[in-house]
């Protein structure tokens, strides 16, 4: 369903939020997906493989995601996993949805429920 407008996809869940920040910087399989969000929430996110995998689905469906033919050398990888890469409408879904988020953000600081940020 790729033709659908950007806004039709939000609001993304957070883990779907995860897994396509996760593939902002290079194409990964499942479990180097899994162990980035692990690394970069400080274990606060954790992803079961079903629950990647059904991500990954839903977001192929989407057209947010492919999976890519281009592996890295087979003596670096196991040749059974399977890499998935960003669509351009992927980065734009993705990049529309931390925008929705900032925009809340900035009216709970509007609002002093949260503070502002201290400059350097």
């Amino acid at each position: 369903m790729t033709s659908r407008r950007v806004e039709a996809f939000l609001p993304l869940t957070p883990p779907m939020l995860h897994t396509l920040v996760a593939l902002a910087d290079g194409d990964k399989h499942g479990y180097a997906i899994i162990k980035e969000i692990a690394r970069r929430t400080d274990d606060a996110v954790r992803l079961s493989a079903g629950t990647l995998y059904a991500l990954i689905r839903r977001a192929e469906a989407d057209g947010l995601i492919v999976e890519t033919d281009e592996r890295p050398d087979i003596s670096l990888d196991d040749e059974r996993r399977r890499y998935y890469r960003l669509t351009p409408l992927g980065q734009k879904v993705a990049a529309a949805e931390i925008e929705r988020l900032e925009a809340i953000v900035e009216m709970a600081r509007e609002k002093k429920l949260v503070p502002r940020p201290r400059s350097l």
